[in-house]
């Protein structure tokens, strides 16, 4: 079996993001199967640590899995700002990946007073609370209010298809992109997982100390609740999303003000709510 690496450069350890197997096609109207070969999405669990403290087993792609960490620490709460972490280092285990985070004495000892144990998937799901009133809510960060021009989402979206590297070879993963206000991306993250590719994004743009005023968020996948709480974490003003929100995502968008466009595509997208930030002709 060969492997290669996709978008993000090589994994840890050695460990690709893609693999060849071997497959055959068969077609409904001819009898006979092509054999051939197919890259497929290297999925890998990935346990989170803190302080030497497991806290959960994520199914990732094992690509970016720095940023993954501020991301997922950010988004989780366990941190406020990149410089609470002191350093992230990936570690090969038998049967995955340890993603070794070591944060900032006073952080660590809040981290670990409020410590909740999840279990990890790359599906849907809020894992590790108890009742319906620890459901997640997000406090922004700020509250940014851009004006954002109608023609760079189009942009964006047409851009986006090129950086899916992964995507593109495997068909069986997620993106998340960073778009500036004139609809240049300068950061994509892809993942099995539409919340560990976010997660990735998020933790590239923190360390990046880039500005949630300057630009907005691209994602391919459906936008959940949970989708927006982690762009409400950021600081994002708005989310633009290939699928559609779900009815408690529109919710929380609205409560947090966040713009929130769906359903995008090369000629148009829905607005949902926050259609005051949008504008014609401002790039």
């Amino acid at each position: 079996m060969s492997a290669e690496t996709g978008n993000g450069g090589s994994g840890p350890a050695g460990m690709p993001l893609s693999v060849e197997v071997p497959m055959s096609v068969i077609a409904y109207d001819d009898p006979a199967a092509k054999p051939g070969l197919r890259p497929l999405a290297v999925e890998a669990p990935v346990n989170l640590i803190y302080g030497s403290v497991p806290h959960a087993v994520m199914m990732t792609t094992p690509g970016d899995l720095e940023d993954f960490a501020y991301g997922f620490s950010l988004t989780e709460g366990i941190i406020e700002e990149a410089a609470e972490v002191r350093e992230v280092r990936v570690e090969a285990a038998p049967d995955g990946l340890r993603l070794l985070v070591e944060l900032a004495p006073g952080r660590l000892r809040e981290h670990l007073a409020r410590k909740r144990a999840i279990s990890g998937r790359t599906g849907c799901g809020v894992c590790g609370i108890e009742d319906l009133a620890s459901l997640p809510h997000a406090v922004p960060r700020t509250a940014p209010s851009l004006r954002l021009p109608v023609e760079s989402v189009g942009r964006a979206l047409s851009a986006l298809d090129s950086e899916q590297r992964l995507g593109a070879r495997t068909r069986a993963v997620h993106a998340a992109a960073w778009a500036r206000l004139d609809g240049t991306l300068t950061a994509v993250r892809e993942d099995v997982g539409r919340h560990n590719a976010l997660d990735k994004l998020i933790g590239a743009l923190i360390r990046a100390g880039t500005d949630p005023a300057d630009g907005f968020l691209v994602i391919t996948s459906r936008c959940s609740f949970e989708m927006v709480e982690k762009a409400v974490r950021l600081g994002a003003g708005a989310v633009v999303a290939i699928s559609a929100p779900t009815s408690l995502a529109l919710e929380r968008a609205k409560a947090h003000g966040l713009t929130l466009c769906a359903i995008a595509r090369s000629d148009s997208l829905t607005v949902f709510t926050g259609g005051e930030r949008l504008v014609h002709g401002g790039a």
